[in-house]
């Protein structure tokens, strides 16, 4: 499986501080849900694929129902500049990072309890975890997304649902149940710097021309400064909400 050539250039050496930073990490009402539908995993051995910077391999690690019940945790990720900010923000000897992806992790067969692919063997639970900005919510993330988005260059995004096609493959519904989803919405306190921080991290904006992505920048801005539908938590602080939604896909073996 090869990694798109926009990913590679947008997740490439030096361009993964920004994203750690400005990506939100997963909340603890998936992680408990993920927990109930794993329950009689303990001392889990657990394959967490794009594993990125380690955003949720952290929040795994901290989370009050996983971290005593962790033994081992392999994180695959194919890019080298993530797995650099992986190794110095995950501080835990039970875990390790290697190069490899999707259909290549270099995992022994039937080591891991459980696999992992946040965005996004033996009893295996595969939990496909994904936190997405929430169109529907309010005009101004609608707007943003439509900004942005014109630069995708045919990356192969969430929303776009490609990622449902492993679940019509012959080698998924042989070995595997029906998924079963589960969606929420939340919401976030943000600053406009955050938004604008959030939308330059995306692999198909960090990778322009500096020009253009000024122009992004501040397009996204005055998305965020005319705010249609923005809901404010702290006005003099400049803190409003930031509509997301979490999706989680949930996949027990046969």
């Amino acid at each position: 499986m090869s990694v798109h050539i926009t990913a590679q250039a947008g997740f490439g050496q030096g361009t993964n501080e920004l994203y750690n930073r400005a990506r939100p990490s997963y909340q603890d009402f998936s992680l408990d849900y993920i927990r109930d539908a794993t329950k009689q995993t303990t001392n889990a051995h657990i394959v967490e694929i794009g594993a990125g910077t380690g955003i949720f391999t952290r929040a795994l690690l901290a989370h009050s129902r996983w971290a005593s019940d962790i033994k081992q945790i392999k994180a695959v990720e194919p890019s080298a500049g993530m797995r650099e900010v992986f190794k110095k923000t995950v501080i835990d000897g039970r875990v390790t990072i290697q190069d490899g992806t999707f259909d290549d992790t270099g995992v022994e067969d039937h080591w891991a309890d459980l696999v992992i692919i946040a965005q996004v063997c033996a009893v295996v639970e595969i939990s496909f975890h994904m936190n997405t900005l929430h169109r529907g919510r309010a005009h101004w993330v609608a707007q943003l997304r439509d900004r942005i988005e014109k630069h995708e260059q045919g990356t192969p995004q969430f929303r776009l649902n490609l990622w449902r096609q492993c679940f019509e493959t012959a080698s998924y519904r042989r070995f595997f149940q029906p998924p079963v989803e589960k969606i929420w919405s939340y919401v976030l306190p943000t600053t406009a710097d955050a938004v604008v921080d959030r939308a330059t991290s995306k692999s198909y904006i960090a990778v322009l021309h500096p020009t253009e992505k000024e122009e992004v920048q501040a397009d996204v801005r005055r998305i965020v400064d005319k705010g249609e539908d923005k809901v404010w938590i702290d006005e003099g602080k400049g803190i409003f909400e930031y509509p997301y939604q979490v999706f989680v896909v949930v996949a027990h073996l046969k």
